[in-house]
């Protein structure tokens, strides 16, 4: 149980437990990056008029064929 729950996502990506937390953080970081460079543009939309559609394609590319 302990290992469906915390072991087969991570492997499946050929990752250990440790190396999957860091990057799914770091992924968590960045798209709270995109959230809220979007909500400026929402309001002021001269402001990062493309950054949060290109930080996501910068995040798709990275993670698309993971664990293929």
């Amino acid at each position: 149980m302990i290992s469906r729950l915390f072991l087969d996502h991570p492997r499946k990506v050929e990752e250990s437990y440790v190396e999957h937390a860091i990057f799914a953080g770091w992924f968590a970081l960045r798209l709270f990056a995109a959230a809220c460079a979007a909500l400026v543009h929402a309001v002021i939309p001269c402001l990062f008029e493309k950054t949060a559609s290109r930080m996501i394609a910068t995040m798709y590319a990275q993670t698309h064929n993971r664990g293929q």
